[in-house]
Parts: C-alpha cells; sequence; structure tokens
C-alpha cells in the first residue's frame, strides 16, 4: 500500500476517536492535533501522530498540516474536520451575539483554516479529499439554537464551495451530516432519550474513511446523512 497521510481534527472527541482507528487500521498515517497538548509533534502510537494546537490559531493550523506533509513517504492525502461544538439558547431575540458568534468560532473557523492550510499540499500530492462534518440542524433546523444551526449550515456551504473550486485540480470535498451522536458526553445530556435510534461513532468512521479515499474517487460534493433511526 502506497503511504499516505491524514489530518483528523476533532480526533479525541466521541466521533474522533472512532475515526482515528478506523484510518489507523487501513494503514494510514494519522495526524491529530489536540488542544492543550505538546507542542511538538511525537508519534503516540503506529501510525499515529499527536500534537498540540488550538486550531482557531492560524499559526497552530500551519504548523499541524506541516507535521502532516513532512512524510515524503506518505503525502498528506485527506483531511476530515471533526472538531466542532454544540451549545442550545433561546429564540433569535433572546440570543446575545457572543454567543451566536461564538458557534460559528467552533464549528466553522478550524474547518475552514485547516482546510485553507491543506489544500495547497493536497494539489501538490497529486489530489486528495477533504470531509467535513456538518448536522442535520443544517438542513432541518429546529428551535433554540440559531448560532449551532447557521454554523453547520455554513459548513456545509463551505464544502460545497471547496468541491467546485478544486475539482479540476484533483482534490474532492463531501460533508456528513449525522443526527444525534451515541457518545457519553451525548447519553448525559439526554439520559431519557431513545438512545438506541441515535447513529453510533463506528457507524459513521467508515463512512467518512470512504469518502477520504479513492474508493470514493468520482464523488465530490455529496451530503451525505448518517442519521441511524434518529
Amino acid at each position: 500500500m502506497v503511504g499516505r497521510s491524514v489530518v483528523v481534527t476533532g480526533g479525541g472527541g466521541g466521533l474522533g476517536g472512532a475515526v482515528v482507528a478506523s484510518f489507523v487500521e487501513a494503514g494510514w498515517r494519522v495526524v491529530v492535533p489536540r488542544r492543550g497538548g505538546p507542542a511538538g509533534s511525537e508519534p503516540a502510537a503506529d501510525g499515529l501522530v499527536s500534537l498540540g494546537a488550538d486550531l482557531t490559531e492560524p499559526a497552530d493550523v500551519a504548523r499541524v498540516v506541516e507535521a502532516a506533509a513532512a512524510d515524503p513517504a506518505a503525502p498528506l492525502r485527506a483531511v476530515v474536520n471533526l472538531v466542532g461544538g454544540y451549545a442550545s439558547g433561546g429564540l433569535v431575540h433572546e440570543t446575545p451575539v457572543e454567543q451566536f458568534e461564538r458557534m460559528l468560532t467552533v464549528n466553522l473557523r478550524p474547518t475552514y483554516l485547516v482546510t485553507q492550510a491543506a489544500l495547497p499540499h493536497l494539489v501538490a500530492a497529486g489530489g486528495g479529499a477533504v470531509v467535513c462534518v456538518s448536522a442535520r440542524a443544517a438542513v432541518s433546523p429546529f428551535a433554540g439554537a440559531a448560532g449551532y444551526v447557521t454554523a453547520k449550515a455554513a459548513v456545509l456551504a463551505f464544502a460545497n464551495a471547496v468541491a467546485v473550486e478544486y475539482r479540476s485540480r484533483g482534490v474532492r470535498c463531501n460533508t456528513v451530516l449525522p443526527s444525534v451522536i451515541d457518545t457519553p458526553t451525548n447519553r448525559a445530556a439526554q439520559p431519557d432519550a431513545d438512545h438506541a435510534r441515535w447513529v453510533s461513532p463506528a457507524e459513521i468512521a467508515p463512512v467518512i474513511r470512504f469518502l477520504a479515499s479513492a474508493d470514493s474517487a468520482p464523488t465530490s460534493g455529496a451530503t451525505v446523512p448518517v442519521y441511524g433511526r434518529a
């Protein structure tokens, strides 16, 4: 197998662990930035490199992408943008603009910065893939989370723009839309929900890996629902 590297943001989250494991199992070199981790890159396991970074800061993002592209035997061929967050609130007229903008910072800014920094490397490597994570709320909003809904819709729109702009340069960009992901955090927040209807990280991870791999070479600009039974 030809060596290849992937950056997985949010690799320490509820979905991220399953995604990272899926790529490592498939033989990828996986670079995982972690907020609050050590500044230098370090091998965390076979095929896994972990380094500290704040993905809202362009300088940190540049360092992460350079580390991911540093191994000539495993060029950077994919980016998976998982990092994000959720916050509920009141109706729009009850939501401070700072809270609204916080959702854009958490969900959109890292996706933009990491993708922006990685695109020249993906093009130089002969092509590759970007996978973004939006949410079902982007296409089916619910009340009390206008900032989150807007931010996830913006992620989807951004991914579609990348797909169009880089199609001729061999870079694909697709988006997955989960419903409620079955993580410990979500279970704690919704203890009375029917968790069996939620989608598990183990179900989403292979979809993301497929979209990042050459097996999905004809596919770009796709919006893929991963709702489970929710």
